[in-house]
């Protein structure tokens, strides 16, 4: 899960590079990959909204973990509900 994490913050690494202009026009795709993923998350956000929640932290923080990681930060919470 760690390296899943470690892959996620390297493709929003490389799109910002990209959208700064830091790294070569053949490697633009990048950002697009970035703001998609983004918007993938944003919508988990949306949809997944009742297990981002309870996280233990707080919602500002569990609302980031999301935006940046997706299902790596609300699925453990779901699991956790589960088991409950």
């Amino acid at each position: 899960m760690a390296l899943l994490k470690l892959l996620c913050i390297g493709v929003y690494v490389l799109g910002l590079a990209s959208a700064a202009g830091l790294l070569p026009a053949a490697w633009s795709f990048w950002k697009t990959i970035a703001v998609v993923l983004l918007a993938v998350h944003l919508l988990e956000v949306i949809v997944m909204y009742k297990y981002v929640k309870r996280y233990r932290g707080s919602l500002g923080a569990s609302l980031v973990l999301t935006l940046l990681f997706g299902f790596l930060h609300w699925k453990p919470l779901m699991q956790a509900k589960e088991r409950a």
